[in-house]
């Protein structure tokens, strides 16, 4: 799990600084995502199980207001996500 930033800001140029803070903060959405759908399936009272639910699906909204943020400052990510699109749609129509 996720407790420390993984980058070092002194390294990062200030024009990068905020795609990596996006970045840092999608990781740990991601992570609290696995986390709590891992929580959930452990549990056998459907309470908790439905509570860690809703909170991941909020976290899956995070990872969506983080990504667009970060879709807005760096024009090569767009790029690539699209690339990436392609290439697993060319795959599936095989």
């Amino acid at each position: 799990m996720m407790s420390q930033i993984p980058l070092d800001p002194s390294k990062v140029t200030p024009k990068n600084i905020d795609k990596e803070i996006l970045r840092a903060a999608i990781i740990a959405e991601l992570d609290a995502i696995n986390l709590y759908e891992q929580l959930a399936v452990m549990t056998k009272d459907k309470h908790v199980k439905d509570v860690f639910m809703d909170i991941a699906r909020e976290e899956k909204t995070h990872v969506g207001e983080f990504q667009t943020m970060l879709l807005k400052l760096d024009t090569e990510q767009v790029k690539e996500l699209e690339e990436g699109r392609k290439e697993v749609e060319e795959m599936l129509e095989k």
